[in-house]
């Protein structure tokens, strides 16, 4: 399987809201103590545990399906899990579908386009600004001081949710790990 977590390089990028798929992929690597591989061709940070594969495109979020669809043919990979943040979820939650629209989101437009839409996307929800106007630079702004003290839980959450998806169906993880609402406190 193929896990990717969407985001955007370089240091000012690493803590925003886009970046949730990095921070996640980055906690999988020291869980399961994952192995870089060489991925000058992939364009991208690429780490293999078991028969998995870990990926970061480092093609920035509009052109990471050029990342996915490189380690994909080269590794001739089925199965895909894509994580992501999600503007159309309150923060907190976690959702689980495969296939289905972009939402606008350039990272999944552009995975969409050079894989079709048949993967798994594991949706973390980031909420969204008060105005339409401010999608840029909320989703690239950092999480609030609260946000962050959640993301000590909710990222190994959904490490775990992933490590059980890849022994266990779509609809037993979602069942198990979805997470409808949360409430900072």
């Amino acid at each position: 399987m193929l896990i990717v977590g969407l985001g955007n390089p370089g240091p000012n990028y690493e803590h925003t809201r886009h970046n949730i798929g990095f921070m996640v992929i980055d906690e999988l690597i020291r869980r399961q103590n994952a192995q870089k591989l060489s991925s000058s061709s992939f364009n991208g940070e690429l780490f293999k545990f078991s028969n998995h594969f870990l990926l970061k495109p480092l093609t920035f979020m509009n052109l990471s399906g050029n990342s996915v669809l490189a380690v994909k043919s080269f590794y001739k990979i089925d199965d895909v899990v894509v994580i992501h943040d999600d503007l159309d979820l309150p923060f907190g939650t976690l959702r689980f579908k495969k296939g289905g629209g972009d939402g606008g989101h350039n990272g999944l437009k552009s995975t969409d386009e050079k894989i079709s839409k048949e993967y798994i996307r594991v949706r973390m929800g980031i909420g969204k600004p008060e105005h339409k106007g401010e999608v840029a630079s909320y989703v690239l702004g950092n999480f609030s001081k609260e946000e962050q003290e959640h993301l000590k839980t909710w990222i190994p959450f959904a490490c775990e949710a992933v490590e059980y998806l890849l022994k266990n169906s779509l609809e037993d993880t979602s069942s198990k790990y979805t997470i409808k609402k949360f409430q900072l406190e």
